[in-house]
C-alpha cells in the first residue's frame, strides 16, 4: 500500500512538472507558486511532507543547513526524489528554495541563481536547456 501510495505520488509529480507550460513563465512566478507547481504534491503545501514516505521541510534541520546540499538535492535527485535540473531553471531553483528555507518556521538564508549556477558547474550538471522538451520527468 504504501508502496503504491509512493509511486501515485511521483507520477502526480511528473504530471506537475510536464504541465509547466515554458521555462520563461515559470522564472515570473514567486517561489511559493513554483513550491505549489513543483513540489507540495510530495511535500505538501504546508511542508510537513507526509510521513514515511516523504520528507517534512517545514522545521528540517537539513533544509536550513547548507544551501549547496539542498541545492545539490534539487540538481541530482535524491532517494526517490528526481532531479529538477532539466525542468528548473537556477533563477527557479533559488527562488524556490529561497522560500522553503525562509517558511513553515526555516530561518535560513536564501541562494541566488549565480549560487545554483555556480554549483551546477561544480557538480557537472548540464546547463539548464531552457527548453520545453527539455523537462524529463
Amino acid at each position: 500500500m504504501k508502496e503504491a501510495l509512493i509511486k501515485a505520488a511521483m507520477v502526480v509529480v511528473a504530471a506537475f512538472a510536464a504541465a509547466a507550460s515554458s521555462p520563461s513563465r515559470a522564472q515570473e512566478m514567486d517561489g511559493k507558486s513554483l513550491f505549489l507547481k513543483n513540489c507540495a504534491a510530495c511535500h505538501q503545501a504546508s511542508g510537513k511532507g507526509i510521513p514515511g514516505a516523504f520528507p517534512a521541510l517545514a522545521g528540517s534541520k537539513f533544509v536550513q543547513g547548507k544551501g549547496s546540499e539542498v541545492a545539490t538535492v534539487l540538481l541530482k535527485g535524491r532517494g526517490g526524489m528526481p532531479d529538477f535540473s532539466d525542468s528548473l531553471s537556477d533563477r527557479d531553483i533559488a527562488t524556490v528554495l529561497t522560500f522553503v528555507r525562509s517558511n513553515w518556521g526555516n530561518k535560513a538564508e536564501g541562494l541566488s541563481e549565480a549560487d545554483v549556477g555556480t554549483l551546477r558547474t561544480a557538480l557537472g550538471v548540464d546547463p539548464f536547456g531552457n527548453s520545453v522538451m527539455s523537462n524529463k520527468h
